[in-house]
């Protein structure tokens, strides 16, 4: 995924994301759709109390982004 992409929705700059994932502030949850969501993949940050999460298809492509 993007850095910058990421940063924007948890509302910060690009470098301060970076730092603070090198660093293991931000953690993620990754989660493989079954059933009719089959091929597809949420991914989820999160930092403190803010969360970035978006939904991609096979290919990677953000299909569905929500805080």
């Amino acid at each position: 995924m993007d850095g910058a992409v990421v940063a924007g929705q948890l509302g910060m700059e690009t470098d301060a994301f970076r730092r603070l994932m090198d660093a293991g502030r931000i953690s993620t949850l990754c989660e493989r759709g079954t059933g009719e969501d089959a091929g597809k993949w949420r991914v989820s940050f999160y930092h403190e109390r803010k969360r970035a999460r978006f939904v991609l298809d096979g290919t990677g492509r953000i299909i569905e982004t929500a805080n």
